[in-house]
């Protein structure tokens, strides 16, 4: 009875015909003093249980890294009697980050704008407002805010035709992560899609913590803060010291 259940169960599920199967050069990322960035190999390839119809539609790739995200208050500045003053201000809900897009071809072109939707692929999928106060018009311009500010920052990014896909079965890319980038877990999704459809998708993470000096120094804050008031106001003390022997001197 349980083999004939087992085997209808298998004759019930859809078999997957292609499968995505990737990695990364790296799956943690250490910030020190002298971290100036760095960058990320993510290559893989498709695995098929049969053969592609002849009718098929070309094979394309999407990968995404997407770091932890958490709500921004965002303002809006506006020139009174000749001052620049805040005048409105919306919470977006979620902006991640860090937010990178590579793919084999353009974004609209290869993925169709529901899966798109279902996946949250794009900017304008993961910099999200929900609810804007009734006296707000147009609030979708404070999320563009958020996204013009990231890219100018280097923080945000859609790389179009820079994923090198050969013979549908291999894919490549190398992706930079800039120096500015915060503590977390960074999640890395590839994407197969086939006449627009996503059909596979393989998900992996990249950490990215303080190491040396810098964990240090974060961790005492966090934890300690009154002592690193206390320690912050003493190394300043002793610079200032420090200087003005050092310019005494000089005078001599």
């Amino acid at each position: 009875m349980i083999r004939l259940l087992f085997i209808s169960l298998l004759l019930v599920l859809p078999v997957r015909a292609e499968e995505v199967v990737g990695a990364l050069s790296q799956n943690r990322v250490a910030i020190t003093a002298n971290f100036d960035g760095s960058e990320i190999f993510v290559y893989g390839a498709v695995k098929r249980e049969a053969p592609v119809p002849e009718d098929a539609g070309p094979l394309e790739v999407a990968i995404t890294i997407e770091g932890p995200s958490e709500p921004i208050m965002v303002r809006e500045k506006q020139r009174k009697l000749g001052i620049w003053v805040n005048s409105e201000a919306v919470e977006v809900d979620q902006a991640p980050a860090f937010y990178t897009v590579a793919t084999t071809g353009p974004l609209e072109q290869i993925i169709s704008a529901t899966d798109r939707l279902r996946h949250g692929i794009g900017l304008d999928k993961v910099v999200r407002l929900v609810g804007a106060p009734s006296n707000i018009d147009m609030p979708e311009r404070f999320t563009d805010a958020v996204v013009r500010i990231k890219k100018d920052q280097g923080l945000y990014s859609i790389q179009e035709r820079t994923v090198d896909l050969t013979e549908e079965t291999l894919f490549r890319t190398t992706i930079a992560l800039p120096a500015n980038l915060v503590e977390g877990d960074y999640r890395t999704r590839m994407y197969l899609m086939r006449d627009r459809d996503v059909i596979s998708v393989a998900e992996t993470t990249i950490v990215v913590h303080k190491s040396g000096l810098e964990r240090l120094i974060y961790n005492m804050a966090h934890e300690q803060p009154l002592l690193y008031g206390i320690l912050s106001i003493l190394v300043a003390l002793a610079a200032g010291w420090g200087a003005s022997e050092a310019f005494r001197m000089l005078r001599r």
